[in-house]
């Protein structure tokens, strides 16, 4: 039977959960970040929709680099947005963090995110080790 090791990732750059979830798993080389909001690591959330995007993906960020990894080895997103209209607004923003080749997304609009006041809430799925693009 193979041996799959598995290691918490935490970092205090992004928030730390006070619900029993973890900011990310590795799995061997793979890494499942949970949902993060638009809150700073204090667990206050910051005004705005724009400010909620770009801090979420900064979070995303800071955990990745906490897992030795960057945006490039992100290959799923999965984005949960309040309002769905506010979708251009949000690509406008993620691709300030990615560049083609750009990773698998999937947005959803929802009733409510887990904390009031949240307008999204973004997940990502990422590989760990040296990304190398082929054609």
């Amino acid at each position: 039977m193979t041996t799959i090791q598995r290691k918490i990732i935490t970092t205090d750059k992004a928030p730390i959960p006070t619900v029993p979830l973890s900011q990310a798993v590795q799995m061997n080389n793979i890494l499942y970040i949970s949902g993060q909001l638009g809150m700073n690591p204090d667990g206050s959330l910051v005004d705005g929709f724009e400010a909620q995007t770009r801090l979420a993906l900064e979070n995303i960020g800071h955990i990745l680099k906490a897992a030795g990894a960057s945006f490039k080895n992100v290959q799923k997103m999965t984005v949960l947005l309040q309002d769905i209209s506010q979708f251009p607004q949000m690509n406008k923003i993620y691709a300030e963090f990615f560049t083609q080749p750009y990773p698998a997304r999937t947005a959803y609009q929802v009733a409510q995110l887990p904390k009031a006041g949240g307008l999204i809430e973004i997940e990502a799925i990422a590989v760990l080790g040296e990304v190398v693009d082929v054609q």
